[in-house]
């Protein structure tokens, strides 16, 4: 189910992190479901038990995933909501990238756009 390149020069926790989410975001993970064991999926992927332990830790922190003592990993409840998010944001990025487009801009610079407003903004979520 994930992959991991160790050659890539993003973090082997980062990388498990971003392909949960968008499992989770895809709707290929639902909510309830159980993600593999720690020690399980440190072989598949032929990593360090503690880097996945690592990105268990940052994902159930990020809301992700919930950790049940002697049961394991599961995707959290709350990411429902997400996924209808994820979909509607989706759509006006399409629309904003091909405006931009339209404009002018070339991929790199309408990526720099979205990571500068991303760092200005610090990750602030707004809520209507």
């Amino acid at each position: 189910m994930f992959r991991i390149n160790p050659q890539s020069g993003v973090p082997m926790y980062l990388q498990l992190i971003e392909q949960v989410r968008h499992a989770i975001e895809a709707g290929a993970l639902r909510p309830g479901d159980q993600l593999p064991g720690m020690r399980r999926l440190a072989e598949q992927l032929v990593m360090n038990p503690n880097t996945v332990a690592k990105a268990y830790r940052e994902m159930e922190h990020a809301g992700l995933i919930a950790l049940r003592h002697g049961a394991g990993a599961f995707v959290a409840e709350t990411t429902a909501g997400n996924r209808r998010a994820v979909r509607e944001g989706r759509a006006s990025v399409k629309r904003t990238v091909a405006a931009l487009r339209a404009q002018g801009l070339d991929d790199g610079a309408i990526r720099r756009l979205f990571e500068s407003e991303l760092a200005e903004t610090g990750g602030e979520v707004r809520r209507k």
